[in-house]
């Protein structure tokens, strides 16, 4: 694939998937007792519902930032294999349920793996 080919493809894999975080912090965020008292629910602590808010949403602005691509993406697999493990464990439907975060995160390793640096052979 050609260098230009593997850049449109990950930007517009980057755009998508940055709307998506920035939406969903954004609306964790801006509805913080009710996504308190889910995560509470579910076990976690108080805080972490702000963490994982806020992480969501500079993850997602840190997408569209050409320097901050591969820390953004690798931070929020992170978060996505903790939604998954969560979807799978405690969250009524299961793994099923969790669809939507398997996408994001399968979207994210092939933006890791298109914004990583080619070798050179010499």
């Amino acid at each position: 694939m050609s260098p230009s080919v593997r850049n449109i493809i990950a930007w517009i894999l980057q755009v998508l998937i940055a709307l998506a975080f920035i939406n969903a912090g954004f609306q964790k965020l801006s509805h913080a007792p009710e996504t308190v008292t889910m995560f509470m629910g579910l076990g976690l602590p108080r805080w972490s519902a702000y963490l994982v808010g806020a992480a969501e949403l500079l993850g997602g602005l840190g997408l569209l930032w050409p320097r901050t691509v591969r820390l953004a993406a690798a931070g929020l697999i992170v978060i996505m294999l903790g939604a998954i493990v969560l979807h799978a464990t405690k969250i009524p439907g299961g793994i099923g349920g969790g669809a939507f975060a398997i996408a994001l995160l399968v979207g994210l390793l092939v933006i890791l793996a298109l914004r990583w640096p080619a070798r050179r052979l010499a």
